[in-house]
């Protein structure tokens, strides 16, 4: 998979997840501004990824770009939205987290060598 393609397949399932978050703890049916504002910043960071060629999620990288604050906010978003994932997106959920335990696997070996 390209690039381009990474980040946008990245981009676009940190936004299903902003807004299941926001749509179950804010209760609309648009993103709030607070939560249009976490998924304007998400996007920065994808579109800025140095990294994108080689990663597969954020939450496998070593190096963490997202200021304090907004990184709480995203692991918020991730706690609650993660394990709803499966009933509303179960493609994009097992895809995840099949993608997620090869890539820590791998950097488990890269570590021990």
């Amino acid at each position: 998979m390209d690039t381009g393609t990474k980040r946008q397949k990245e981009k676009e399932v940190v936004g299903l997840m902003i807004r299941l978050y926001c749509k179950g703890n804010h209760h609309t049916k648009e993103l709030c501004p607070e939560c249009e504002e976490l998924l304007r910043y998400a996007d920065a960071r994808v579109d800025h990824c140095p990294f994108m060629e080689t990663k597969t999620f954020c939450s496998n990288c070593k190096v963490h770009c997202y200021k304090p604050q907004m990184r709480e906010r995203i692991r918020e978003v991730m706690r609650y939205a993660g394990p709803r994932m499966i009933f509303h997106h179960p493609v994009m959920a097992l895809r995840h987290v099949t993608e997620s335990r090869k890539e820590k696997k791998i950097l488990e070996e890269q570590d021990e060598n």
